[in-house]
């Protein structure tokens, strides 16, 4: 290793017999950072006795021993077996299983054995189906009968026969105004009846004599002929009296305040023992019925004409109620009724759904979403709509061929349920669409199948056999 040989050297050099440098070794990313500090190399300081020894025989000094520098190499081969050591502890495989390393090799010998830049991605086949064409609107619940109860007569109210909320049926009886005053009216007209048909009878008797005597020229022919138009007079006056009694009758029925129609009953508003007028502002109580109940919804006038054809085809169309968030259904209903203009203002028609509404789910004036069914639509390709991508030429998707590289194949695409959508052109029944993995995706690229991987094959594998 470069860092190591450059270590060596320093000890060879024998700079001032002492070793403080620091060595960083780097080994696949990792650096390992190595201090010696102040390792003696063992070199003792020559003394002259044995540095030089003087030969008898010689006037010059002998050459000095050669174990300083035999025990230098010693402590030098010392240091080199220890860095080795080190090196080797600090560089030998610790689990590759759990670092970024091991991964990094796993990494690589997964995309060498799946043939290079192979991306894991999920697929589903296209198939056919039948998708149902449903037109959501926003609705409002409309009574179809919604009533204001008012009194016709005036009077004190004497009597109140409902509760608030109560369910009443037509012809209950639900308030009572004091009939007293209208039946004291009433023997006043009766009276004024009887007294004005004696009269009548009584001119008619005359009038019947008066014709006798004219047959025999008794009577002035004058006299006779007033005599008709008295009694003709005390008849009108008759017929005004016996109206002025019916009258006087249908008040007394006006005392009694009866439910116009089935429904329930809202808060009331006059309490008992109150004078009431005809016609007074809020009445009595509001009427509503609640079953069944309509709900009201606009549709665009571009979808009139095929909504309109299939209800001259069929009659009646189903639509479902459902709540605000549109995420739960309320109840079933069916629609018959449109308008009979388009609303300049919007752009819009009204239609009716009628509801049975015997749960009173649905509630007046609350806010739903019609669902509104056309038709359905059969045999038509069906591709998720999560496969669906949008390119600067339209929508596409990425089919995967059978050798497992994917193509940009451009679609035509009709309706959609939000989770599955009609495709017109572009795909046929058993190709291979790409529905997730596709930010990284590119036309001739290499994909893997998770569903097609070992892990998958081994828990398919009956339990006791081992897996391929």
């Amino acid at each position: 290793m470069p860092a190591l040989y450059l270590f060596l050297n320093g000890i060879e050099s024998g700079i001032d017999n002492r070793l403080g440098h620091s060595c960083s070794l780097t080994d696949g990313g990792m650096s390992h950072r190595i201090c010696f500090f102040n390792i003696q190399l063992g070199e003792r300081p020559a003394r002259p006795m044995d540095n030089q020894t003087t030969d008898p025989r010689s006037d010059s000094p002998t050459p000095p021993r050669s174990s300083s520098r035999k025990k230098r190499l010693i402590w030098s081969g010392v240091a080199v077996a220890g860095v080795c050591v080190l090196a080797f502890a600090l560089f030998r495989p610790h689990g590759g299983e759990n670092t970024g390393t091991g991964k990094h090799r796993r990494h690589a010998v997964q995309q060498t054995a799946d043939g290079g830049d192979a991306q894991p991605v999920a697929v589903e086949a296209v198939k056919t189906g039948s998708m149902p064409v449903v037109l959501t609107e926003l609705g409002t619940v409309v009574p179809i009968t919604n009533v204001t109860v008012q009194t016709r007569v005036e009077g004190y109210l004497t009597k109140v026969l409902f509760t608030e909320g109560q369910h009443v049926h037509k012809g209950d009886l639900l308030a009572l105004i004091d009939t007293r005053p209208y039946e004291v009216q009433l023997a006043q007209y009766e009276g004024q009846l009887e007294r004005d048909k004696a009269q009548l009878a009584q001119a008619r008797v005359d009038n019947a004599r008066y014709q006798r005597l004219i047959k025999q020229d008794s009577i002035d022919a004058k006299t006779a002929r007033d005599q008709e138009f008295t009694v003709e007079q005390m008849e009108g006056t008759v017929k005004s009296d016996q109206a002025l009694v019916d009258n006087q009758k249908l008040q007394l029925v006006y005392c009694h305040i009866i439910a116009p129609v089935d429904g329930r009953i809202g808060i009331r508003a006059v309490d008992q023992g109150n004078y009431i007028a005809a016609g007074q502002s809020g009445g009595l109580a509001i009427l509503t019925q609640m079953q069944p109940i309509s709900v009201i919804f606009t549709l665009p006038q571009d979808q009139l004409p095929e909504v309109a054809e299939q209800l001259r085809a069929r009659g009646s169309l189903p639509v479902e109620a459902w709540d605000s968030s549109n995420t739960h259904k309320i109840a079933d209903g069916t629609v018959s009724t449109l308008d009979s203009q388009i609303d300049t203002a919007t752009g819009t028609v009204r239609l009716r759904a009628i509801y049975p509404n015997t749960d009173e789910h649905l509630f007046p004036n609350q806010f739903v979403n019609a669902r509104l069914l056309v038709k359905t639509l059969e045999d038509v390709i069906l591709v998720p709509a999560t496969s669906l991508q949008t390119g600067p030429s339209g929508q596409f998707v990425y089919v995967v061929k059978a050798d497992n590289t994917v193509e940009v194949r451009p679609v035509t695409v009709g309706i959609s349920d939000g989770n599955r959508t009609v495709v017109s052109g572009g795909l046929k029944t058993g190709d291979r669409v790409v529905t997730d993995g596709t930010d990284h995706l590119r036309a001739g690229i290499k994909v893997t199948i998770p569903a097609a991987t070992p892990d998958t094959e081994k828990s398919d594998t009956p339990s006791g056999t081992p897996a391929p």
